[in-house]
This record gives structure tokens, sequence and C-alpha cells, in this order.
């Protein structure tokens, strides 16, 4: 039974609740009980990226009038932002809000657009985490799409979550794999991103995103050659950002 969303629970109750009742459930099953329990106060964090499509949607079948969340770091391809105006638009999602980084702060932290190359923590923090943040502020739960088989960081993870700051997250692909993605994606005619088809299986900001090589794992071509997978908009319960896990011979 769905929980009303009259019942009020603390952040860590509701997400202890929500997993017994919700884990293994079908995808779509847990977006609408999301948007039901959290009607108003829930957004859809989407980067328009390789695999967008499948929960943006989901989400135009049960409302396509919630709030979607895109952060744009002014570092994105081109091909990305026409993406989003694209798929937007053939999905019919009427809310649709371009997050851009605040214009003084980068002037006084990026004046050359380089901190990515020096510092690329600082860059996410300044041009994702901080203004995904601000937008954030006024919602109480936040879906996104993540899924276990994309890294190690992310192979445990649950249909709901608390995040750092107490805000519930929704996970709802999390055992979605490669191939229900694509058949999802075949049976729905839904349109790819543009850079899917020239080796990009994982899309970010275009100076820190490489083509990704056969047999490699999918984020691999996410801030190469570094230690870091993540950009920081996700925490695991430490209040941490997640990162790669270290492999030890």
């Amino acid at each position: 039974m769905l929980l009303e969303p009259s019942i009020r629970f603390t952040p860590d109750l509701a997400v202890a609740a929500l997993n017994t009742r919700y884990e293994g459930a079908p995808a779509d099953e847990v977006l609408h009980a999301a948007l039901r329990l959290y009607a108003g106060r829930i957004a859809v964090v989407s980067s328009f990226g390789a695999e967008s499509a499948v929960l943006l949607h989901m989400l135009a079948q049960i409302n396509p009038h919630a709030p979607v969340l895109m952060i744009d770091t002014l570092m994105l391809f081109p091909e990305t932002l026409d993406y989003q105006r694209r798929l937007g638009a053939a999905l019919g999602l009427t809310d649709v809000h371009r997050i851009t980084p605040d214009a003084g702060a980068l002037s006084a932290g990026d004046p050359w657009d380089a901190l990515h190359l020096s510092d690329p923590d600082a860059c996410c923090r300044l041009r994702k985490v901080a203004p995904l943040s601000r937008a954030l502020a006024p919602f109480e739960a936040h879906v996104n799409g993540r899924k276990r088989y994309q890294s190690g960081t992310r192979a445990r993870l649950r249909p709901f979550e608390q995040d750092a700051g107490g805000a519930i997250k929704v996970n709802p692909l999390a055992d979605w794999g490669p191939r229900e993605l694509a058949a999802y994606m075949d049976r729905h005619a839904l349109p790819r991103h543009p850079l899917v088809a020239r080796g990009y299986a994982s899309i970010g900001c275009a100076p820190c995103t490489t083509r990704v090589a056969p047999g490699e794992d999918t984020r691999a071509g996410r801030w190469r050659g570094r230690d870091k997978t993540e950009c920081g908009i996700h925490f695991g319960p430490d209040g941490r950002a997640e990162r790669k896990e270290r492999r030890h011979p």
C-alpha cells in the first residue's frame, strides 16, 4: 500500500519504510510513489545525458508538469543543450529549469574558465554543487537517474536514500542495466543523445569528458586520469562525495 502524503515521517524512518515497500518494485512504481508522497515538494534532477531519456519519459507519463532541474555549468557540450531542448519538447515536459552558476562566484572563483585544469573538485563545487544546492532548497525530495551498474560507488544504491542535508533522494532506476535501458528506449522510440553514437557513454562537461572504450566502466570517460568519478552532487551517508573505490592488489 502506498504511504499517504498526510503521514509524516522523519527522513530516516521514511527511507527505511519506503525501501522496505519498494525494493525490487518496477521503476515507474517507485517514481509514482515518490511523486505522490512528496507532491509539490519534489523535483527531478536530470543531466539530459546518455541515459536520461528513460527516466524523463517515465516522468512524462506520470506528471509532465513536475519540475525538472538541469545544471548548466556553462561548459556543457552544445549537443547536450540542444538535446535538452529537443527531448523536453518531445516529451511534453512543461517545467524544465536550466540552473547556471552564480555570475559573481564564477568571476571570483574561475575568471579564466580554467579551474577544472588545476582543481576539478573546486570547479564542480562552483559550477554544479552550489547551483544545484540553491535550486533544491525549496524541495524535500529529488529524483535522479543513477544506476548500480555505473560504478563501484553506486553498487549499493537503493530506491530511496537520505542525502547529507537530510533531503530524500529517489533512485527509480537503481537496478537497471544497459540492456533494460536500451530496450526501453527502443520500445518507446526515444531519441538518443547525439554523442552516444560517437563513443560517449557518460556525458558531463566538455573539458572533463572523453570517449569510453569497449569494456571500460561507463564512467571511465569522466575526469579521466584522476581519482574522481563524481562531481559532488551525490553524497554518501557520511556526507562525503561519492568517489571511486580504490582497488588494492
